[in-house]
């Protein structure tokens, strides 16, 4: 990748919305785009605003006004959703009540906000799945503010290909409905960060490393940024049009004095190092036990700022991190209790999955022991559950939705052998399915008339014809229905126009042959309609 002078790409791009401003076709486009409603549309860490979004924006910044929790409060609000992680549960709620305490006190006295204060900027430090972000989601939520989140490997140092750190500010914006006194004191969470840590011995420009940490510690300490990113042509244009046609111009930066900024990553290689320092100042046998029965994650207890400089973080840019937690690696018991005692749980998720089809099912304890012991051998915390999961009742998706199944138990078994266990399901149903297969041939039915006008009868052998001709086939009923009965009716209207009918009997003989059966019984009209 070869190095560009900043300047240039934004001088050039100046000029040219200065013509696009002269064109009347885009400046008509552009109005049409302005005057148009917000799109509903996901943003990152966030939605777009439901239609009381304002009323919704007062209350949460009247709480912020009022911030009033306790630390013990914080934390007993996380300890129903995240398992374990006692300690970092502690300083995240002290760090965000103290910040947010400031903030409160500086809305009431505005003088405060010339003081020199430090931020409670955090660094979340441990392996993948412990609940890092988790912790944080949680945390915004019982808040209220708005909450980013990126990982730092996406972004590059001004001038580079890649996205400006400074877009993260413009996400909170977003999030906050286009509220940028809301936005001010949102948080931003960065994972990732040991990503751009820049090694001592490079060559040349750190294009992802140091630069990144230079322009992030801008955005940590306190900066005005601006709404409309540089390359954002759309943006510019609108500001500019906004002006030129001499309307009120709204508010083009936000400062991020008050927003709070936390940075994650799993460190392995960092804890490696932390623990090769604690070595070396330990003596005898029994250390040298001790060390073995720990993980490089066990060390980052221990870790120091030299030892965040050594793994290649600018000393301004650590400096800014001072709430320094490590999360602890999750242990088996530990996975248990997310799937069994947090509200959440995944399993959670899958029971309103199998919901959307009123089906049912129970889990064993037992069964959420080996998931949890699965899990583990995934090593990637309780993401593994996820994982495990699915594969267990992938399946069980696909099958039990078009079945008569409404209720289910897992098992250990379940998750040792799942398509046996789903066989045994769906066989131990079988007395009901032929009602429901029965139910889709009326469903069907039902369609027809609804979007034809003429209706369909099956007696009971053409029913089993249509059932055992989805079961050879492995189709749904409605699969089988619209492949045998495709422009059905085209040759139905013709004999209702002869017959003067719209009830037709569909038999056995047309499942199994329904063109020449058809052409059979159009035949059949136009004699009829010349003997009468």
């Amino acid at each position: 990748m070869s190095e560009k002078d900043p300047k240039n790409p934004l001088e050039e791009l100046q000029n040219q919305l200065q013509d696009a401003m002269r064109n009347p076709q885009v400046i008509s486009a552009l109005k049409k785009f302005s005057e148009a409603p917000p799109p509903q549309n996901k943003e990152e860490g966030g939605e777009s605003p439901p239609p009381d979004s304002e009323n919704s924006d007062q209350k949460i910044l009247q709480r912020i006004h009022e911030f009033n929790l306790k630390p013990r409060e914080i934390r007993d609000y996380l300890n129903r959703f995240v398992v374990k992680q006692e300690e970092a549960k502690k300083v995240l709620s002290v760090a965000m009540c103290d910040h947010f305490n400031h903030v409160r006190q500086c809305i009431e006295k505005p003088d405060l906000v010339e003081k020199e204060y430090q931020k409670q900027n955090i660094i979340l430090l441990g392996p993948t799945g412990v609940g890092k972000t988790y912790l944080m989601r949680c945390i915004a939520k019982l808040i209220g503010v708005p909450f980013v989140k990126a990982d730092a490997t996406k972004f590059s140092e001004t001038g580079y290909v890649g996205h400006d750190v400074e877009d993260l500010v413009r996400d909170l914006v977003k999030v906050g409905h286009g509220n940028v006194e809301l936005a001010q004191y949102g948080i931003i969470y960065i994972d990732e960060i040991d990503k751009i840590a820049s090694e001592s011995n490079i060559q040349g420009r750190d294009v992802s490393g140091r630069g990144v940490q230079i322009n992030l510690l801008k955005l940590m300490e306190e900066t005005d940024v601006s709404l409309f990113s540089p390359t954002d042509m759309m943006a510019q244009m609108q500001a500019m049009m906004e002006v030129s046609r001499g309307g009120k111009a709204g508010k083009k930066s936000i400062n991020t004095r008050h927003i709070l900024f936390i940075v994650s990553g799993a460190f392995e290689k960092l804890g490696e190092a932390v623990k090769k320092r604690a070595e070396s100042n330990q003596i005898g046998f029994a250390s040298n036990r001790d060390a073995l029965e720990k993980s490089n994650f066990d060390y980052l207890t221990q870790v120091q700022t030299t030892d965040f400089i050594k793994y290649g973080f600018e000393p301004e840019f650590i400096g800014r991190l001072p709430v320094r937690v490590a999360c602890q690696t999750l242990g088996m018991e530990d996975l248990v209790m997310i799937l069994s005692g947090s509200e959440g749980s995944i399993l959670e998720q899958y029971k309103s999955d199998f919901g959307g089809y009123l089906i049912d099912f129970k889990v064993t304890p037992e069964a959420i022991e080996e998931i949890a012991r699965r899990a583990m051998h995934e090593q990637t915390g309780a993401r593994g559950l996820m994982t495990v999961l699915e594969k267990v009742f992938r399946n069980y998706k696909f099958e039990l939705p078009s079945t008569a199944v409404k209720t289910f138990e897992v098992t250990s078994d379940t998750i040792s052998h799942p398509e046996e266990d789903l066989n045994k399901v769906l066989k131990d149903n079988l007395h009901a399915q032929r009602e429901v297969l029965r139910k889709d041939i009326e469903d069907f039915s039902v369609r027809f008339t609804k979007e034809h006008g003429l209706i369909l009868e099956f007696d009971d052998e053409t029913c089993d014809a249509l059932i055992a001709a989805a079961t050879d086939l492995d189709k749904t009923i409605r699969a089988i229905c619209e492949e045998k009965f495709h422009d059905f009716q085209h040759g139905l209207k013709i004999i209702s126009r002869n017959t003067h009918t719209e009830k037709f009997s569909i038999t056995k003989a047309i499942v199994e042959n329904p063109d020449k059966e058809l052409s059979r019984m159009v035949v059949e009209s136009f004699r009829d309609e010349e003997n009468t």
